[in-house]
């Protein structure tokens, strides 16, 4: 009996020494987690430090890209908008360029090869896309119409045979196509100037409404203006009504073909060449 009791009361002994060892060692392995716990909370909070450095980085950056985004933009409407010299004749844009060359890529190799400065396919290109707007290919006489630049200024030449009956000043019937086009190519930009100058060739004339070949010239030239004002509505501050008689001839007046080049009427158009380019793109 009392061995059994000695037994009874090393178990109770053993039991609360091994419960305690187990409460030691849960104790240890709390602190460790808590140690732990707060490591990664200190980690955490450093990560968000750093993460909040980097997205504002990174909005800087953003802001900064647009930024030069913006920059970009600008550079490039700026590029577009400067202006190169074309020899003494006028200016260009490199927007105005893109037109031409657009315009040129359609000439054939074989007129290119005289096209050697930029002065040259600025005249090249005037004249191809004016050709093209005025469009007198439903006109019987289209080869009496020439197209060209001088001193910045478009250059429509029109054989009086277009516009006149031999020997007079009243605009024919059939020269209404051909001034309507020109009407619409005038009204379409607001800064243009307009002058119309009369030739004749160098046989003399006097009647009982003419005078003489400045007066034929004028009178020509001003009924051309007044056509255009009164039917095809050209506001008239845009218009200048001048006669030149024969003494700009284009040839000599020796032979009647000669005669007939160098009886014409020329309207004179200056355009600014950007806005020009801009109108012959709409047309296209």
């Amino acid at each position: 009996m009392k061995k059994t009791s000695i037994a009874l009361f090393a178990l109770v002994i053993l039991s609360s020494c091994v419960s305690k060892k187990k409460f030691v060692a849960l104790e240890q392995e709390k602190g460790q987690i808590t140690s732990e716990l707060q490591k990664t909370q200190v980690e955490k909070e450093e990560l968000e430090a750093k993460f909040a450095k980097i997205e504002a980085r990174v909005n800087d950056y953003n802001s900064k890209i647009n930024n030069l985004t913006d920059e970009v933009g600008v550079l490039t409407e700026e590029n577009q908008t400067k202006f190169d010299a074309v020899g003494n004749k006028a200016v260009i844009s490199e927007k105005a360029k893109v037109g031409m060359r657009e315009t040129l890529s359609r000439v054939s190799p074989e007129v290119m090869k005289y096209v050697t400065t930029l002065e040259d396919s600025m005249n090249m290109a005037l004249s191809l896309n004016l050709k093209r707007f005025v469009d007198t290919t439903d006109l019987d006489e289209s080869d009496d119409i020439a197209i060209s630049i001088e001193e910045t200024v478009v250059m429509i030449s029109i054989s009086d045979k277009m516009l006149f009956n031999s020997g007079s000043y009243r605009i024919s019937k059939k020269a209404d196509k051909i001034l309507k086009k020109l009407a619409d190519v005038i009204n379409s930009e607001p800064s243009l100037d307009v002058m119309i100058e009369g030739h004749t060739d160098s046989r003399t004339i006097s009647t009982d409404k003419v005078a003489d070949n400045w007066d034929l010239s004028v009178l020509r030239a001003t009924s051309v203006v007044r056509k255009l004002q009164k039917d095809f509505g050209v506001a008239p501050e845009k218009l200048i009504a001048s006669g030149r008689s024969s003494y700009k001839p284009v040839t000599d007046n020796d032979t009647s073909e000669g005669r007939s080049r160098n009886r014409r009427t020329r309207i004179l158009i200056l355009p600014n060449i950007d806005k020009f380019f801009a109108l012959m793109a709409q047309q296209n």
